[in-house]
C-alpha cells in the first residue's frame, strides 16, 4: 500500500537567522540575577558578557560545601579518584587497548579484567548490574535532589532472537520505572540497534538516503515520518542504488517496528517518556525513521517519544529546525534530547576512508555554537508549550547560557518539558549547580551486566580523554570539599554545622 511521507519545504540552512541565539543579549524582562554563577570565567566569557554576575546569586560554585552537602564522603572520595584516572590519557589508552585486545578472550584474564572494571569505572559510570542495584542507585541520587534516566544498556544486535531478548529487557525497564516513585525517574532510554538487527538498519538507511537523492525511488514499506535529511547531510554511505528489501527483510522490519510500538504503547500507558538514543551516521537515518514514525502515532497532547540530535554533526542545526517546524505544522508535539555526540573518531575515519569530508564540525567552537543555537531554538519551543527538551551537556558555559535563556523566555523552573541531564559519574558540579538553581536535573543511568555495558564504558573512556583532561572543575571542587571535611573530622559525636558526616559503607 502506498504511504505518504511528511516533509517540509526547503528551509534556510542557518538557524541563527531565525532565532535569537543563546548568547544574545537578555531581554529587558529578564531578572538581574544569574541562575548560575560559575567561577573562573574569562574576561570575554559569553556568559559574563551578556549576563554580568551581580553580587546576589542563587548559587556560587565556590561554595563546594553547599554543592556536595548531600553527597557522602566515601562517594566523594571514590568519585575524585575515578575522575582522576579517567582524565589520564595514558591510563585510558592502555585500558581501551586491553578491552579491545585478545587478552579479554582468555578466561582467567577476562575474569580479572571485568572484576577490575566493575569496581572502578563501572561503579562510577553505571547504576548497577540488576534492576535492584539500579533502584538503590536511583534512591541515592533522588536523595541528592536529582532524577534518573533509566538505560538498559544493550545495543548492536544481529538477529531477531537477540532483539526479542533485548525487547523484554526494555519492557522490564519501563515496568521498573513505573514501580518507582514518580519523581525519581524522568524517562526510559532505548537503542534501536538493540531491537532491530544492525544489518537491516544499514539497509534501511541506504534506501532512505537513496530516496532523498531520488524522490521517485519507491519504498512501499515506508510509514509516515518527519524530515530525516537536509542537503548538508552525510549521504556518502550510499553511492550506488540499493536493492529493494527482500521479503525476509520486510518481515524483520515489521517485527522490529512492532517491538518499538509495544514499548511506546507501554510508555504512553504509564506516562513515562521514551528517549531513543542516537548512534553513528551510517545507521542514524533508520533510527530517525523509527523514532519519527512512532512519534507521529503516539505524541498527542505531550511529547512521549523523544529523538536525539547530535550537535557535533554539521547538519544538526538544519535537521532539527526542519523536523521541529514540520512536526509543529502537523500538530505533533515533538521531544528532543540534545547532545554533542560521542562517535567523532569513527565518523571521521569512515568519511576519510571514502574520500569525503568528516560530517563532524571542524572545530569544538563550531560544535559549541551549534549546540547553543539548537538549545536556544528548542527552549523557545518549550516556552511556547509545544516541545519537550532534554539538554544533555557537560559544558559549563552551555549550562549557564541555557539557564539564562530559560529564564529569558519565561520557562518555569518546574516545567516538566525541560530537563537538564548529565551522565552518571560526570559533571557533578554542573548537575548540583543546576539543581540548586531550581531546574530539573537527571543523570543518565545505564545498567546491566558488566560485559554487556562494555561498549558504553569504552565510549565514555574515549569521550573523557577530551572532556575531563580539559575541565578540572569537578576534581577541584571535590578536592576542596574533601579537604574541608577531613580538617573538620570528629569522631564519637554528631558533626557540627558544616562538619563532616562519615558514612561507612556508603557507595
Amino acid at each position: 500500500m502506498a504511504t505518504r511521507v511528511l516533509s517540509s519545504p526547503k528551509l534556510l540552512k542557518n538557524l541563527r537567522f531565525f532565532i535569537r541565539p543563546l548568547n544574545s543579549a537578555a531581554s529587558s524582562a529578564a531578572a538581574a540575577v544569574s541562575p548560575l554563577n560559575f567561577d573562573d570565567k574569562s574576561e570575554h566569557s559569553t556568559v559574563e558578557k551578556h549576563h554580568p554576575t551581580t553580587t546576589t546569586t542563587p548559587l556560587d560554585f565556590d561554595d563546594h560545601q553547599k554543592l556536595f552537602a548531600l553527597v557522602s564522603t566515601l562517594k566523594l572520595l571514590r568519585s575524585s579518584v575515578n575522575i582522576g584516572l579517567a582524565s589520564n590519557e595514558t591510563f585510558v589508552d592502555f585500558g581501551t587497548w586491553v578491552m579491545n585486545s585478545r587478552l579479554i578472550e582468555t578466561p582467567l584474564l577476562r575474569d580479572i579484567i571485568l572484576k577490575t572494571v566493575k569496581h572502578t569505572f563501572f561503579e562510577h559510570f553505571c547504576a548497577g548490574e540488576t534492576p535492584a542495584e539500579a533502584a538503590e542507585c536511583l534512591k541515592k541520587i533522588q536523595e541528592a535532589g536529582l532524577r534518573g534516566m533509566l538505560v538498559y544498556a544493550v545495543e548492536h544486535t544481529s538477529d531477531n532472537a537477540g532483539c526479542d531478548q533485548n525487547f523484554e529487557g526494555f519492557l522490564q525497564s519501563i515496568e521498573f520505572a513505573k514501580s518507582l516513585p514518580p519523581s525519581s525517574v524522568s524517562s526510559v532510554v532505548a537503542k534501536i540497534t538493540a531491537i532491530c538487527p544492525l544489518g537491516l538498519l544499514r539497509r534501511i538507511s541506504d534506501l532512505l538516503r537513496w530516496q532523498y537523492k531520488d524522490p521517485s525511488f519507491s519504498l512501499p514499506w515506508k510509514l509516515n515520518t518527519l524530515p530525516i535529511f537536509t542537503d548538508s547531510s552525510a549521504l556518502y554511505h550510499t553511492l550506488q542504488k540499493p536493492e529493494p528489501l527482500t521479503p525476509q527483510e520486510e518481515s524483520d522490519l515489521q517485527l522490529a517496528h512492532q517491538r518499538l510500538l509495544k514499548l511506546c504503547q507501554r510508555c504512553v500507558q504509564y506516562n513515562v517518556p521514551l528517549i531513543i538514543d542516537a548512534e553513528d551516521t551510517s545507521i542514524q537515518p533508520a533510527i530517525d525513521y523509527f523514532t519519527y514514525s512512532s512519534a507521529i502515532m503516539y505524541n498527542k497532547d505531550d511529547p512521549i517519544i523523544y529523538g536525539t540530535i547530535q550537535a557535533y554533526l554539521k547538519d544538526a542545526r538544519e535537521r532539527l529546525f526542519n523536523t521541529a517546524k514540520t512536526a509543529q505544522s502537523l500538530g505533533i508535539p515533538m521531544g528532543f534530547k540534545l547532545v554533542r555526540g560521542s562517535y567523532m573518531s569513527s565518523e571521521t575515519k569512515l568519511a576519510s576512508s571514502l574520500g569525503f569530508d568528516s560530517p563532524v564540525h571542524n572545530g569544538i567552537r563550531d560544535t559549541h555554537a551549534c549546540f547553543n543555537d539548537c538549545a536556544s531554538f528548542m527552549l523557545e519551543k518549550v516556552a511556547d508549550g509545544y516541545s519537550g527538551l532534554v539538554l544533555a551537556t557537560h559544558n559549563l558555559e552551555s549550562g549557564q547560557l541555557a539557564a539564562w535563556k530559560a529564564r529569558d523566555v519565561g520557562i518555569d523552573k518546574g516545567n516538566k518539558k525541560l530537563e537538564f541531564a548529565q551522565l552518571y559519574g560526570m559533571s557533578e558540579a554542573l548537575s548540583f549547580g543546576l539543581r540548586n538553581a531550581g531546574f530539573q536535573v537527571s543523570k543518565y543511568l545505564p545498567y546491566g551486566p558488566v560485559d554487556m555495558v562494555m561498549p558504553y564504558l569504552l565510549r565514555r573512556a574515549e569521550e573523557n580523554k577530551g572532556l575531563l583532561s580539559t575541565s578540572s572543575l569537578d576534581r577541584l571542587l571535590m578536592g576542596k570539599e574533601l579537604k574541608r571535611r577531613f580538617k573538620s573530622l570528629q569522631f564519637g559525636k554528631p558533626a557540627p554545622a558544616g562538619g563532616m558526616k562519615i558514612e561507612i559503607g556508603t557507595p
